[in-house]
């Protein structure tokens, strides 16, 4: 007969055991549904792509890897994560390994398409740790698991160094492609030895929340107007750390002139804020509540994007002379260099991963029966946001005629989403204490 102390033990070893699955697989899932933000600077070269057709090639990644994070989420609580996740890891290897060999834009856009599936790997694990933790420590837990987010920083550092050392014609006879095709190769042989280790290391009894329940009643959470709201902060703190992380390295070339592997180092300094902060969100979360850390992430991000998003330039002032003489006087020049760039770059990825981790924090705290179609949903909000954003980037670049329109892009649907926060905050005080409204008035109409 097991004992209570033996008992807790092998909880505890469990809930260990799947957080560390969950969050390996993750980051190598995430590293997988991004690698186009590297790839796609030589696969640009080779196919001869338009920054149009390139920001496509990201975007169909990031919509497949969102659009099913719903029923993924769903089907989680049904039939528990160790299942699900490790059938996703190991059929996302199959498009892997097709876009090693791939000889046509159209044939590698589908297969972008099919391996951004990888990206629905997070409500998998989101669903499977909320069952798995109590609600006291769920804010961290599920911080933890979200900083998998930085496996969007391990293409960009193995990349660059693995396509200039992978010789052409490849290793081991050609089985493995050279250059650029040798990433994909190696995500196709990691993700099948990560399905392979979940199914064979998870706790052997899994949980399922969703399982006898009607799916009616698991969708019926949806209809509430806060998570459509707890949505929209996901695309600003998760779709547009999407967008941005495969959108810096080609910004970083193009607009200082940076070779791609010190674009895709500076790129992850951006990252590593955005994904491994995401614990301390969950901390500061649990300790101070969601809406303090939501406001204070939300703050820290428009005060450098209002920063990022002025363009490079000066004001020209026309000062009259002797003799109706008209001279031209060029004033406050402005040019934001590389490193004060990036150190604000770097405070928006405080910002966003603070933020992810106190979305998250509110989701089983309101719905904690629902968390795999609740936290589906607003994650595939925030994904589907990453998918308009990338190609919304060089739109706003074509119509503007400036690269920092990016910036400004990022800048509108933050503002927006705290107005609705504030907003809704108000409310709810209004509702609560109706008579502290009425004595304001009367304190205004009386002084």
């Amino acid at each position: 007969m097991t004992t209570l102390p033996q008992a807790e033990a092998v909880e505890a070893r469990d809930r260990r055991r799947v957080l560390t699955l969950s969050t390996v697989a993750f980051t190598l899932m995430f590293a997988v549904w991004l690698m186009f933000g590297i790839l796609g600077l030589p696969i640009r070269q080779e196919f001869g792509l338009t920054d149009v057709q390139l920001s496509w090639l990201t975007a169909v990644a990031v919509l497949n890897g969102s659009f099913w994070r719903l029923p993924a989420g769903i089907i989680t609580d049904r039939l528990g994560g160790k299942r699900v996740l490790g059938t996703m890891l190991l059929l996302t290897a199959i498009p892997c390994f097709l876009i090693a060999y791939v000889q046509s834009y159209p044939a590698l856009l589908a297969l972008a398409f099919l391996v951004g599936f990888a990206g629905n790997s997070f409500s998998v694990g989101i669903a499977w740790n909320s069952v798995w933790f109590p609600r006291e420590q769920q804010g961290a837990a599920l911080g933890v698991f979200g900083a998998g987010n930085v496996g969007a920083s391990v293409t960009k550092f193995i990349g660059p160094a693995l396509i200039a050392a992978l010789p052409a014609a490849g290793l081991l006879g050609g089985l493995m492609p050279g250059g650029w095709r040798g990433i994909p190769f190696l995500y196709g042989c990691l993700l099948v030895l990560m399905g392979l280790s979940v199914f064979a290391l998870a706790p052997r009894v899994d949980r399922f929340p969703g399982q006898g329940r009607r799916l009616a009643d698991m969708l019926r959470p949806l209809r509430d107007v806060r998570v459509w709201r707890f949505g929209l902060y996901y695309v600003v703190f998760f779709g547009a750390y999407v967008a941005l992380a495969a959108w810096m390295p080609k910004y970083y070339v193009d607009v200082y002139g940076l070779s791609l592997q010190v674009a895709a180092l500076l790129t992850a300094l951006f990252i590593f804020p955005a994904s491994l902060l995401r614990p301390l969100g969950g901390y500061l979360s649990d300790r101070y509540g969601a809406r303090a850390a939501t406001y204070g992430a939300f703050g820290l991000m428009l005060l450098s994007l209002a920063v990022m998003m002025m363009p490079s330039g000066h004001i020209v002032l026309y000062v009259p002379g002797a003799e109706g003489t008209v001279t031209q006087r060029e004033v406050m020049h402005f040019a934001l260099g590389v490193w004060p760039f990036t150190a604000l770059l770097f405070l928006v990825g405080v910002g966003m991963g603070v933020g992810k981790a106190a979305v998250y924090k509110h989701i089983p705290e309101y719905f904690p029966k629902d968390v795999g179609a609740v936290g589906g949903l607003v994650g595939m909000l925030g994904g589907l946001g990453g998918f308009f954003l990338t190609p919304l980037f060089a739109y706003a670049k074509g119509a503007l005629g400036f690269p920092q329109s990016t910036f400004f892009v990022v800048f509108v649907i933050t503002v927006i989403s705290v107005v609705w926060m504030q907003l809704t905050i108000m409310r709810m005080m209004n509702r609560a204490a109706p008579h502290l409204q009425a004595n304001i008035d009367g304190d205004a109409v009386h002084s």
